[in-house]
């Protein structure tokens, strides 16, 4: 019973993959940093950064539910949360991300970023005007 056709072995791997995807955008929801790849001196990868690669890799095979989730993400995710949520839009939803930008340029919370070894704080508000102006 593997995962061919779509006989129950499908409705298994399902499941695994919804529960995946429903675990990563959960640690998304609490981000309080920003970082799409390693960090610090070592080039650690942060656990958001794993659940953001996580809902990336999960855009192509499952649009419809990851776009779901991104919904949620916006509503109910923390600055940088939100911030991810409209990161993932821009491959998605081009449209839909200029709007989720564009609605987070006046939030004055604040989370802290990292590129490379280089840490730092922004509000949301400046990091979406950023992505706007880069658009």
């Amino acid at each position: 019973m593997g995962g061919e056709g779509k006989g129950w072995g499908m409705f298994g791997m399902r499941k695994a993959w919804e529960r995946d995807l429903g675990a990563a955008v959960d640690e998304l929801v609490t981000a309080d940093t920003l970082a799409f790849g390693g960090v610090g001196i070592a080039g650690a990868t942060l656990p958001v950064t794993e659940a953001y690669q996580r809902v990336e890799a999960a855009l192509d095979d499952h649009p419809e539910e990851v776009r779901r989730q991104l919904d949620r993400l916006l509503a109910e995710g923390s600055p940088a949360g939100r911030a991810y949520a409209a990161t993932l839009l821009e491959r998605a939803d081009p449209a839909a991300a200029r709007a989720a930008w564009t609605s987070l340029r006046d939030d004055p919370t604040e989370f802290t970023t990292f590129v490379g070894c280089v840490m730092g704080r922004s509000t949301l508000g400046d990091y979406a005007t950023q992505r706007l102006a880069a658009a």
